[in-house]
This record gives C-alpha cells, sequence and structure tokens, in this order.
C-alpha cells in the first residue's frame, strides 16, 4: 500500500508552496491576539485531526542506502559559538553530558558513550523542510522512549522539551537560546531518537553533534541540533514566549506533523 507515503508527500508538497506566503504574513497576525488565538485553535485541531486517521506508531517512510542525498544541507546554525559548547567540541565531546530532569523520578547525566549503550535504532529517512526542500540521510541513535523510562517520568509530565548550545539572536528573554518540545505520544514514537550518528560516521557538528533530535513524523524545524539538556514538564508557558520553541516563539507552528 502507498497511502501513507502518497499523503505525506503530498502534505509536504502543499505545505512548502504555502510556506512562502504563510510566513511572509506570519509576523502580523502573530502581533494580533486575536489572529494568534485562530490560529492556535486551528494548529490544535490539525493536530487532532491527523492523529485520529493515522496510527499514532505509524512509521514514516524508510529509504535505502542508495536513496541517501550527497548533498544533505545543513540548515540553521552550523558551528554555535557558545563558550561551552566550544570548549566541548574543542575536546571531541569527551567531557560532554546529556542532562536529564525536570519532571523525572531519576534525574541522568548520559556521556556519549552511555547513550550508545541504550536501544538504539539505524534509520534512513526524509528531512522535509518548511523552506521547501527535502534530502534522505541515514541516522543513529538512542531511542527517546526508553531513555525517559530509565529516568522515570512523574504523572504530570506532558512534554519533553530539548535545550540547546545555540544562541542564535538576543531577542526573547536575553538569550535567545534555542529550544524544542514534543509531545510523548512523539517522544515515545519507535522513531524517535537522539542521533549521534549520520550515514554511519559520527554526527557532524554542522549537523548537531554530539546530539540531535530526529522525529521523524515532523517537518524539519523540529529536528532539534546540539542537544545538551532533556526537561520534562507540565506545559512550557515559562520557557522563551510560552510556545513550545525558539522558532514556534516567532511564528511556527508548534506541531508540524506530516
Amino acid at each position: 500500500m502507498t497511502h501513507a507515503p502518497n499523503r505525506r508527500r503530498w502534505l509536504t508538497a502543499a505545505g512548502a508552496s504555502l510556506a512562502g506566503l504563510w510566513l511572509a504574513a506570519c509576523d502580523k497576525l502573530t502581533e494580533n491576539p486575536r489572529s494568534a488565538a485562530v490560529l492556535k485553535s486551528a494548529e490544535g485541531l490539525t493536530r487532532r485531526a491527523q492523529r485520529l486517521v493515522v496510527d499514532r506508531k505509524a512509521l514514516a517512510r524508510e529509504f535505502t542506502p542508495a536513496d541517501v542525498s550527497p548533498d544533505f544541507k545543513a540548515n540553521g546554525s552550523t558551528n554555535p559559538d557558545d563558550p561551552d559548547y566550544v570548549a566541548h567540541a574543542a575536546k571531541g565531546f569527551a567531557d560532554w553530558r546529556l542532562v536529564v530532569d525536570g519532571l523525572v523520578e531519576h534525574p541522568l547525566s548520559l556521556s556519549l558513550d552511555d547513550l550508545k549503550k541504550l536501544p538504539g535504532r539505524s534509520q534512513i529517512t526524509r528531512h522535509d523542510c518548511v523552506e521547501g526542500w527535502s534530502s534522505i540521510g541515514g541516522w543513529t541513535g538512542a531511542r527517546l522512549g526508553p531513555l525517559l523510562d530509565q529516568a522515570k517520568l512523574k504523572p504530570n509530565a506532558r512534554y519533553i522539551v530539548l535545550h540547546c548550545a545555540d544562541t542564535l539572536e538576543q531577542t526573547l528573554d536575553g538569550t535567545g537560546q534555542y529550544y524544542e518540545s514534543i509531545d510523548l505520544i512523539d517522544a515515545y514514537h519507535p522513531q524517535t531518537i537522539l542521533a549521534y550518528a549520520m550515514n554511519g560516521q559520527p554526527l557532524p557538528i554542522a549537523h548537531g553533534a554530539p546530539l540531535r533530535l530526529r522525529v521523524e513524523r515532523q517537518l524539519g524545524y523540529k529536528q532539534a541540533k546540539y542537544v545538551m539538556r532533556l526537561e520534562a514538564v507540565a506545559d512550557f508557558a515559562h520557557i522563551g514566549r510560552g510556545n513550545g520553541g525558539f522558532w514556534e516563539d516567532r511564528g511556527y507552528e508548534w506541531y508540524a506533523g506530516i
């Protein structure tokens, strides 16, 4: 059956064709409280409708090694200049640790070697960018679900916030620190991984080393790079402007399912 891949391609193409118009109007719309409320309501409807018609564990299409793009674009930041990150990169991330905290019973601090010992997954998938381009890459990483089980989420945890070593601009709370978030449905999806390798090699800095999120049923801007900390939260109203991500705080939709 090819219905799911065809639907995915159709949604991606439709999103790409509308992206320019939508983003051009985005700033003006989000400045109007009434318009912002309408957009947020429509986004919630889109999320509920997609999850109603698509199995929550349905897999994004996977490809073969022959399909891997030779020129996978490194979008956004490609070499963060945050001092702590620069120091970790200079040591090959030997002293780097992933912190897992927030609403968990057992906070964690994990090295790359620790992550590589966790239940993992390798997958070759397509990255669809809201700008209209796509690339296919191979990813290997730790599955997020089993990692969260190890930390043991508290009953009131609803979202996972990814805090990243990447300051893009000084516009929000004085830092502009990059962050992203997903709900527990996507966090426990079998293809949601914290990738430490790309195309059979250690993850390059331009693509998010030492660790990046791959949440394959969402658009590219959800695939946070340079992940330093996972925070389990009941909501994300207290982070940034409260919209759940760096780009979401600038008008993008929080749910970017395809």
